[in-house]
């Protein structure tokens, strides 16, 4: 079954330090191509190229049809995608407040019933994991449940080169058999919520009002 997966850019960076700049982006071209070598499509969504609203307003909160165009073609991607890739480095033991931002943009209506991976970095040893913790909580909260295996990269900038290859002497192999465990998972995540979302059923647990719908009795 073919799939179309969003790789989202957690990282605004491009200055020094930390140098060399944007690891970030070195690590969600390695999941893209490697995705693509898998045979899925995977578009890089990156936050620079893109005319965020400021101050911050949600694409949902603009009269229909008002939302700025960089927007609006943006919450088309999420609600036409199978699954994300979410890619963040650590900052103060949390997630990247680049890809928070980004994604908030967003109604959880747009991410919902599908699943995503997480993917954390770092130019030191422990690959961003520490953000990983509350990434679980808020991806959840989009509907868009992480599976369970994550990808880390200590010492991203001597793993991959600019071009998001590996760099000379590293063990390609080994680190495309860790890649893989996630985007396996991934994969028959997103084929399965694929399936189940053409068909006619109600989605239950859908907030179609207002979100009070959530109270308790």
């Amino acid at each position: 079954m073919a799939l179309d997966l969003l790789v989202f850019l957690g990282s605004v960076r491009e200055s020094t330090p930390p140098r060399p700049a944007r690891l970030g982006q070195r690590v969600a071209l390695a999941c893209q191509q490697h995705l693509a070598g898998k045979g899925v499509a995977a578009t890089l969504i990156d936050p620079l190229t893109i005319d965020l609203p400021r101050p911050f307003k949600p694409q949902f909160a603009f009269a229909e049809g008002k939302a700025p165009a960089d927007l609006e073609a943006l919450a088309r991607q999420i609600e036409a995608a199978d699954g994300y890739v979410m890619v963040s480095p650590e900052y103060n033991h949390s997630m990247s407040p680049a890809l928070a931002d980004l994604l908030n943009h967003f109604g959880s209506s747009l991410y919902a019933y599908k699943p995503s991976a997480i993917v954390t970095y770092s130019a030191g040893q422990w690959g961003g994991t520490r953000a990983a913790v509350g990434m679980r909580t808020f991806l959840g909260e989009l509907g868009c449940l992480p599976v369970s295996a994550m990808i880390h990269v200590p010492k991203a900038q001597e793993i991959l080169d600019e071009d998001g290859s590996y760099a000379a002497g590293v063990d390609a192999e080994r680190w495309s058999t860790y890649l893989d465990r996630t985007f396996a998972q991934l994969g028959w995540w997103a084929e399965a919520a694929k399936r189940r979302r053409a068909e006619p059923a109600e989605r239950p647990g859908a907030f179609n009002r207002d979100p009070s719908e959530r109270n308790a009795p």
